[in-house]
């Protein structure tokens, strides 16, 4: 696993977005042939979607020929509600950049069948062959997407319960209310992302990850109860740092 630690988010966020879009220009995607992107939401990966629209703004990268795959979306919430997955990603991200709206795939959390749901986007995924190129964020107790504490490397894209820690994080975006924040999301599994993805990177900001950090790059391998462990195993991921998430003081 590479690592890369920058003094600011922004400047990891920059060097992320600056990564991205030379891997697609690198490709050079066409229709027929189109560069398959993973993408998170969360606070991790804001500051890189807005580097990745100023990048597509002033014509430096093109979504046209990009398909994306989100990792999760919250169970019973729907697209219009503004804590919503889709309405995060069209938010701060879709609505700038010239991708269209066919290459875009998000779990739906209203489906009545989510078993069908969940097997149905695995599916998608398998349809394009490859995610070339999957950006992740890692939770303060180690998950990746919804994968919590306990999640199976063979674990695939499907319903899941959210952890009280989870819980209790996420709920700073519904008012500090625990009552309105979902129980239940739709994620892709471990092994839809390591097994399915030629490169991953992974984006982690902020003292309050530090440790986070430390076990998910030195920890124990393959460890279910921190499940970014298993990001030890995949032959090409590279994790994006700032200071404060990698312990180191700044220099004067």
């Amino acid at each position: 696993m590479r690592q890369a630690v920058f003094s600011s988010p922004d400047e990891a966020s920059t060097y992320v977005a600056s990564y991205i879009s030379g891997k697609i220009n690198a490709f050079n995607p066409t229709p027929s042939r189109p560069f398959v992107l993973g993408l998170p939401t969360g606070s991790s990966p804001e500051g890189i979607y807005k580097k990745l629209i100023d990048l597509n703004r002033a014509g430096k990268v093109s979504f046209r020929n990009v398909v994306t795959f989100n990792m999760d979306e919250y169970v019973n919430l729907a697209p219009s509600n503004d804590q919503s997955y889709h309405y995060f990603m069209y938010n701060k991200f879709f609505n700038h950049i010239d991708i269209p709206r066919q290459n875009i795939h998000i779990l739906n959390g209203l489906a009545t069948d989510t078993e069908k749901e969940c097997a149905d986007y695995e599916a998608k995924i398998k349809k394009f062959g490859r995610i070339h190129l999957f950006l992740g964020g890692m939770g303060v107790e180690g998950h990746l997407a919804f994968n919590e504490s306990g999640s199976a490397r063979h674990s695939k894209t499907r319903k899941v319960s959210l952890v009280q820690s989870t819980i209790e994080a996420n709920s700073r975006f519904f008012n500090n209310d625990l009552s309105k924040v979902p129980r239940h999301a739709l994620t892709v599994g471990i092994s839809t992302i390591l097994d399915n993805s030629d490169e991953i990177i992974l984006i982690v900001l902020g003292k309050a990850k530090k440790e986070a950090l430390e076990k998910a790059v030195n920890g124990p391998k393959n460890d279910a109860s921190f499940p970014a462990s298993y990001l030890q195993g995949h032959p090409n991921a590279l994790v994006v740092s700032d200071f404060d998430a990698a312990g180191i003081k700044y220099k004067l």
